[in-house]
């Protein structure tokens, strides 16, 4: 006898013994079958309904001749607009460090918007080096990133570097107007691809070349980008005036290719340009450049001098009105009718007088005597 024939001995003689093992079956059984007389019950009505076909369309070829009723049923769904390859992997890391106030905080938001490639961190520590940021976009997988850096709750300062072997530039933020404060009528989709648009100058010194190159790379949209939309219908402008740079956003109307501000604004001041990736040596320098803590300290300078200007004018018309009562109380007619009288010959004398005799009187009793005299 088999080991199998065993086993099955053994399984019947359990069925047998115990019968609450056959009423499980019966119960599984039925359950089953209950269910397949559910199905057939509600088939009938079902089975004459035809569920709608999805059918993807990708190019214009001929398709093969059906019936009316699965032509009615089917759904087309158009192909995807653009059906390239997305091979340009740059992502750009935008955060900032603590102390920033809530204008610098909407304008990290605006940009996040503007820029579909951007990716977002938690604020980084005063505490910690700038070659931490470096570690930061490792992690997050960004070789472009845009920091900033507040100082003293009131100057902003901004760097974009090229992660991880740089260059990297770092400029002072001013006159920023993000896009919830300034209200413009101009608009564009979000996600859109915009077009660059950079000042003559750029091309004129080598600096702002350097620079021209990392707003390109930083700010331009790569093509095939998951989360970009395949238009283009706003433009970015980079001017230079004044030694600064000149960040504007514009629509672009489709009708007759004007301009229309969407923001933010803002303006850069060009502090340094660095070989390496926040730090390393210096490749350029702005000789035009004015910390904000010697431009506060000139305008407290000439406050002041505005102030002792002010207390000087006070005192020399205070000394004008003392001197316009003395001409006044001197009257000029007042000597007319006094007659002079003769003048005594002037002694001088150079000899000190004599002292005078001082009589005592020897006969005055004293003090005392004279109290005890009263008493009595």
């Amino acid at each position: 006898m088999s080991w199998t024939s065993q086993l099955v001995a053994v399984l019947l003689c359990y069925a047998v013994c115990h019968p609450s093992f056959t009423k499980s079956r019966r119960r599984r059984r039925s359950c089953t079958s209950m269910a397949a007389f559910k199905r057939k019950r509600g088939g009938d009505g079902a089975s004459d309904k035809k569920g709608k076909k999805g059918k993807f369309v990708v190019d214009k070829g001929e398709t093969p001749p059906e019936t009316e009723q699965e032509t009615q049923n089917e759904v087309t769904v158009p192909p995807p607009v653009s059906m390239g390859k997305w091979t340009n992997k740059e992502r750009v890391l935008i955060f900032s460090s603590r102390g920033i106030n809530f204008r610098t905080r909407h304008l990290m938001g605006d940009l996040r918007t503007m820029m579909p490639h951007s990716k977002a961190d938690t604020k980084m520590d005063r505490k910690d080096k700038l070659f931490v940021v470096n570690e930061v976009c490792e992690i997050k997988n960004c070789n472009k990133c845009l920091f900033f850096e507040a100082k003293k709750k009131q100057d902003l300062y901004m760097w974009i570097s090229n992660c991880p072997h740089g260059p990297s530039a770092k400029f002072l933020v001013q006159n920023i107007h993000t896009l919830a404060e300034l209200k413009m009528t101009g608009n564009c989709l979000k996600g859109s691809r915009p077009l660059l648009s950079f000042d003559p100058k750029f091309d004129k010194e080598p600096q702002y070349a350097l620079l021209k190159e990392l707003f390109i790379q930083t700010f331009s949209t790569p093509h095939y980008h998951p989360k970009s939309q395949p238009f283009v219908d706003h433009v970015y402008t980079f001017s230079i005036a004044d030694n600064r740079i000149w960040f504007r956003n514009y629509q672009i109307i489709e009708e007759d290719a004007s301009l229309v501000e969407i923001g933010p604004r803002f303006v850069l001041n060009l502090i340094k340009i660095f070989q390496g990736s926040f730090g390393g040596p210096t490749l350029y320098e702005n000789p035009n450049f004015r910390s904000p803590n010697l431009h506060r300290r000139e305008i407290r300078l000439a406050a002041a001098a505005k102030v002792r200007e002010k207390q000087m004018v006070k005192e020399i018309q205070k000394i004008k009105r003392q001197d316009a009562k003395e001409e006044i109380n001197d009257d000029v007619t007042a000597d007319v009718f006094v007659t002079p009288d003769e003048r005594k010959p002037v002694h001088i004398q150079t000899e000190p007088p004599a002292p005078k005799v001082v009589k005592k009187n020897k006969h005055k009793a004293f003090k005392r005597e004279r109290m005890q005299r009263g008493r009595r």
